[in-house]
């Protein structure tokens, strides 16, 4: 599932992601953990860490997340129906799951 909904946050969000090779240094890494609704669509989303330096690049990334959902029904897999994701924003404020970098 997590896979997927990287895979679903970049496809919502065309012009604000970015592929390839993540740079040496990251200007935010904002960590969000994501509960969803049986039907995939967002139930709430918690922050794990807010970044150090450019705090809007947070809520960016609960605004991507928002974009990208629904994420498909999630009512047959086992609950509780949730993911983290790492957002890896480059200097551009451009970012990139970092499930897609695993």
């Amino acid at each position: 599932m997590r896979r997927q909904a990287a895979e679903r946050l970049v496809a919502a969000n065309p012009g604000q992601t970015y592929l390839g090779t993540v740079p040496p240094i990251l200007l935010a890494i904002p960590v969000l953990e994501v509960e969803l609704k049986a039907d995939g669509h967002v139930s709430r989303i918690h922050v794990l860490r807010k970044p150090g330096q450019a705090p809007e690049t947070l809520q960016m990334a609960i605004d991507a997340v928002h974009r990208a959902a629904p994420f498909g029904n999630v009512s047959r897999l086992p609950q509780p129906w949730k993911f983290s994701e790492t957002f890896l924003f480059n200097d551009q404020r451009h970012f990139k799951p970092r499930t897609l970098d695993e």
